[in-house]
């Protein structure tokens, strides 16, 4: 599984890719997340509003961070 945190680096945006990073290493969910800060790549995804999350090239959360239990509930359906 692919995870892309999309953000420019705000308190949100690093807050999301701290939680992603903290489910995926105390789960047994096999993933590699990465972050994507480019404007112009995170605009290709339709994402306007940050910080989002993309898994596996589908945007599942935007604008907002879920909680930690709907990360994981995103990650394991």
């Amino acid at each position: 599984m692919e995870i892309k945190v999309l953000g420019t680096g705000c308190s949100k945006c690093k807050t999301l890719e701290r939680v992603v990073n903290e489910i995926v290493e105390n789960t047994s969910i096999n993933a590699t997340v990465t972050k994507e800060e480019d404007i112009v790549k995170i605009m290709e995804y339709g994402v306007m509003a940050t910080p989002a999350m993309v898994v596996d090239n589908q945007v599942v959360a935007k604008g907002r961070v879920p909680s930690a239990k709907e990360i994981t509930k995103l990650l394991t359906e």
